[in-house]
């Protein structure tokens, strides 16, 4: 068995639609995942596990509507140690266009 270890979201700004930010090749375990607000005024964070083939649904919406204060950075305790098995993506959503900076990493087991 093998592990590499991933920056599996480099920082990037959340988008306010619905948007699969990594999609997993193997078996890959989140380790940390963090959302910062960069914006002036409170934002929303969504963020759902979606299994191969599914989509972004109630069903698997891990974080909802989690509020982050201006200058907040949000360590997410919810997503940190599950797994996503191959093809199964991570996707978010922000209630704020440009407010969220959002970044992961974990590891990929092989």
């Amino acid at each position: 068995m093998g592990v590499k270890v991933l920056n599996i979201i480099p920082s990037k700004v959340a988008e306010n639609s619905q948007t699969t930010q990594f999609t997993a090749e193997a078996n890959t375990t989140i380790d940390k995942f963090t959302v910062t607000n960069t914006s002036a005024a409170v934002a929303k964070f969504s963020c759902n596990l979606v299994l191969v083939g599914g989509t972004a649904a109630s069903s698997n919406l891990i974080i909802k509507e989690k509020s982050i204060s201006a200058g907040e950075t949000y360590v997410c305790p919810e997503l940190v140690g599950h797994s996503l098995e191959s093809k199964s993506f991570i996707s978010t959503l922000s209630d704020t266009a440009g407010a969220l900076t959002i970044r992961a990493s974990g590891r990929e087991i092989t």
